[in-house]
């Protein structure tokens, strides 16, 4: 079983790397494999709903000239998720989004019933805010949303800071003894039954 963690901060060794590396330090404690992916601070591009993965049929997005393919590449290999975003003016960072949207939009496969987690590490305010945002996208997947004993935030300016917030660091740990053992409960008989799914009956507010 493997974690595949996704570092959202154009900050290599920042507030959010730290985070998230207390939880894939505790999944190697529970036996659970993890890997770090920095999304970088080159320039990523935005959807541009061209329709271009859909017609390519391939799972990956048109454009190829940032991470998005490269990360939704590593997605197919892995058994679940943790997300984690810096916040800028109380919302996730702006990059991280726009992978996250060309993923699910391309490669949705890839993330169905895979546990989810996301983490949101901010200087003051807007961490509740961004949770949810983050939130969001993966309730639209039918991924279990995995908690911990609190919002799984965490507070820092300055890289390092973060790990002054004790009870941000317990709530990391704690977030990733929860997403180990449902991974464990899943993978119990070798492998999971997914649940039954209808057929999308989508439907428009405004209709002719």
């Amino acid at each position: 079983m493997k974690v595949l963690l996704i570092n959202g901060s154009a900050i290599k060794n920042g507030n959010t790397f730290r985070a998230l590396s207390e939880v894939a330090v505790t999944l190697e404690k529970e036996g659970i494999a993890s890997e770090i992916v920095q999304i970088g601070n080159k320039p990523i591009r935005g959807c541009i709903a061209c329709g271009g993965c859909k017609k390519n049929g391939n799972g990956r997005c048109v454009f190829d000239d940032d991470v998005c393919n490269e990360i939704s590449a590593k997605a197919e290999e892995a058994d679940a998720f943790v997300f984690g975003s810096p916040v800028y003016y109380g919302q996730p960072n702006g990059a991280l989004l726009a992978i996250t949207q060309r993923m699910l939009y391309s490669n949705g496969g890839a993330f169905r019933f895979k546990p989810v987690a996301n983490v949101a590490v901010c200087r003051r305010g807007g961490a509740s805010a961004t949770f949810q945002t983050m939130n969001m996208a993966f309730e639209m997947m039918n991924m279990p949303v995995i908690t911990s004993q609190y919002w799984t935030i965490a507070y820092g300016q300055k890289p390092g800071e973060v790990e002054a917030d004790r009870e941000g660091m317990q709530t990391m740990r704690q977030l990733a003894r929860n997403m180990a053992w449902l991974l464990k409960k899943i993978h119990a008989d070798g492998a999971a039954d997914l649940p039954q799914t209808e057929a999308w009956q989508p439907m428009n507010f405004i209709r002719q």
